[in-house]
């Protein structure tokens, strides 16, 4: 599982926000909001990091129109899935690594989980 560095994970955000696909060129104006990032990037940097996250399998570019497209390989939430697992998956000890963030989830979370342990 790859990790994001700061920029990658505000292209990311911008990606798992948009209901469309996005080229560089939105991804450098929005980027740019002060709101977002506030930060001046050139394009040719957008397009090396969406590269390295084409390459780590986080977007998928659409070669049909020019300029390409950008659009999120999966959800946020299957992201986040997985990082939860590789968490999981390196203690020795998983049971309790798995009580103590149940230990400390809200009253409401805990009745989410209930309710999806018991649908398996």
């Amino acid at each position: 599982m790859y990790s994001l560095g700061e920029l990658e994970r505000s292209i990311m955000d911008l990606l798992w926000a948009s209901a469309e696909s996005l080229s560089a060129y939105d991804l450098q104006a929005k980027l740019a909001a002060p709101e977002v990032a506030g930060r001046e990037l050139a394009a040719t940097t957008i397009l090396t990091v969406l590269s390295r996250l084409e390459n780590k399998n986080f977007v998928v570019r659409e070669r049909d129109s020019r300029p390409h497209l950008y659009r999120a390989a999966a959800a946020r939430e299957a992201h986040m899935a997985d990082l939860m697992h590789e968490v999981l998956g390196g203690a020795s000890d998983r049971a309790a690594v798995l009580e103590r963030f149940v230990g400390q989830v809200s009253g409401e979370e805990a009745e989410t989980l209930r309710r999806i342990l018991a649908g398996r």
